[in-house]
């Protein structure tokens, strides 16, 4: 590197944890809140039309979700990666693992354009045969994946920007982007008239808006100098990008495949049960974002420290992190338990929809502490490069036993069995990831030096 592009010194070495925490978590939570917002507004918008509209949205999240896995998954192996060798000093690898993830970000675009035009409709059918129904999945499913080259340069520029200490320009990105997309939302489905289609136009102009703002940002940073110039794909950087980011891949994938089965296993019941389905999952996000913004905000500091091989701060920031989380998700379950039929009335519920609603959201929040927990400590998986351990919670939780225990409880006490399959899957979630961080902590972290 030149002399003019020398790194400075990052914080995330000698900042005191509490303060660093606040400083790189809390502008990607906030933007993340925002985000959840957005997620929520864009919901009421749709359910204005009608309840298929919302049911229709449902139907289509899985791939959308899919989409989100692979580029988020991408994204935090890069972070992960160029973390760890900022801790270590080796720039040179930081910046290969930047060109790299951009590279793997547009080569995730391609791949999912073409599962847009070619397999959009094909996997909508398995869960309606509603013409009108499938129509609007399909449509907008079309839409937000063909146009994903936003979302997908977006997160990776954010989670490079995040690893180097920089999360003001990530909020900034995010908000931006959120913003405009509750802004065109109404313009789109009601004024132009467009409906569900006008809800997924509005969603990827504003992604579009905020990658064209994190390039901006990307390669202005000063930790680390990016350039494709001269740029070719290295096979080593890559494969330490998805050691990482294919487990993380996997672990957000896993997700996808039980909205679709719990979709499924609704379905049976009535549109309405999937609605509110679709319903909590948005209004959970707006619980649960600012812990992944957390999380997102612990991997850098965790993976620094690690490659530093301090492990007092490593400790440290699980400690503290962990803490945060459970006071976030303690106020969360205590608005869902207290105002159920308010979170529903945002949609335009119905009374069916409210007798069914309101259980529904207080029975699922019981978890929301035990999953704090959870993803606090599970970032250390991700920071130190064991992003595998990360796949088995996922799988253990959401396979194992949330969809097989949603459609046996489902036959014993209807839909309601469903609701309760959450907390239960989450217990064995919470303790499986106790499990294997007491196994990463004797391995990895206690015999590096202080």
């Amino acid at each position: 590197m030149s002399e003019q592009n020398t790194p400075q010194k990052n914080i995330m070495g000698y900042e005191p944890i509490g303060k660093l925490i606040f400083k790189i978590s809390f502008p990607i939570m906030l933007s993340m809140l925002i985000q959840a917002m957005y997620n929520i507004v864009d919901s009421i918008f749709v359910s204005w039309l009608s309840e298929e509209a919302l049911a229709a949205v449902t139907l289509a999240f899985p791939l959308q979700n899919l989409m989100i896995a692979f580029g988020i998954g991408t994204a935090v192996g890069v972070n992960s990666l160029l973390a760890r060798r900022l801790g270590e000093g080796n720039y040179k690898d930081a910046e290969k693992a930047g060109n790299n993830g951009l590279f793997l970000s547009f080569c995730t675009w391609l791949l999912f354009a073409i599962v847009g035009i070619l397999f959009a409709k094909p996997f909508l059918s398995l869960f309606t045969k509603d013409a009108e129904l499938l129509g609007m999945a399909t449509s907008y499913s079309r839409i937000v994946l063909i146009i994903s080259c936003g979302i997908f340069f977006e997160v990776t520029c954010e989670r490079i920007m995040q690893a180097t200490g920089d999360s003001i320009h990530p909020m900034i990105t995010q908000t931006v982007g959120a913003v405009a997309n509750i802004i065109l939302d109404p313009i789109f489905i009601f004024t132009l008239g467009m409906g569900v289609s006008g809800a997924a136009i509005a969603t990827v102009i504003g992604q579009l808006i905020a990658m064209a703002l994190a390039f901006c940002f990307v390669f202005k940073n000063k930790q680390i100098h990016l350039s494709l110039k001269g740029f070719h794909p290295d096979k080593k950087i890559i494969s330490d990008i998805y050691a990482v980011g294919v487990p993380t891949i996997i672990t957000n994938s896993i997700s996808t495949v039980m909205v679709s089965g719990i979709n499924g296993i609704l379905i049976a019941f009535s549109t309405t049960a999937v609605s509110i389905f679709g319903i909590y999952f948005k209004l959970q996000s707006f619980v649960f974002m600012p812990i992944f913004g957390l999380s997102a905000g612990l991997v850098p500091i965790i993976g620094f420290n690690y490659g530093a091989r301090n492990r007092h701060r490593i400790t440290e920031t699980v400690r503290k992190g962990c803490i945060i989380g459970f006071v976030i998700m303690a106020i969360g379950f205590l608005i869902f338990q207290l105002f159920p039929e308010e979170l529903l009335g945002m949609f335009k519920s119905s009374p069916e929809m409210d007798a069914m609603g309101i259980p529904a959201l207080r029975i699922i929040s019981i978890n929301f502490m035990m999953a704090a927990i959870s993803i606090a400590m599970g970032a250390t998986f991700q920071a130190v490069g064991v992003g595998i351990y990360t796949m088995i919670v996922s799988i253990g939780r959401q396979l194992v036993i949330l969809l097989p225990g949603a459609f046996i409880l489902s036959r014993i006490a209807g839909v309601t069995g469903v609701w309760w399959s959450f907390p239960f899957a989450e217990i064995v979630g919470l303790c499986i990831t106790i499990f294997l961080y007491i196994r990463i902590y004797r391995k990895k972290i206690r015999p590096l030096e202080e």
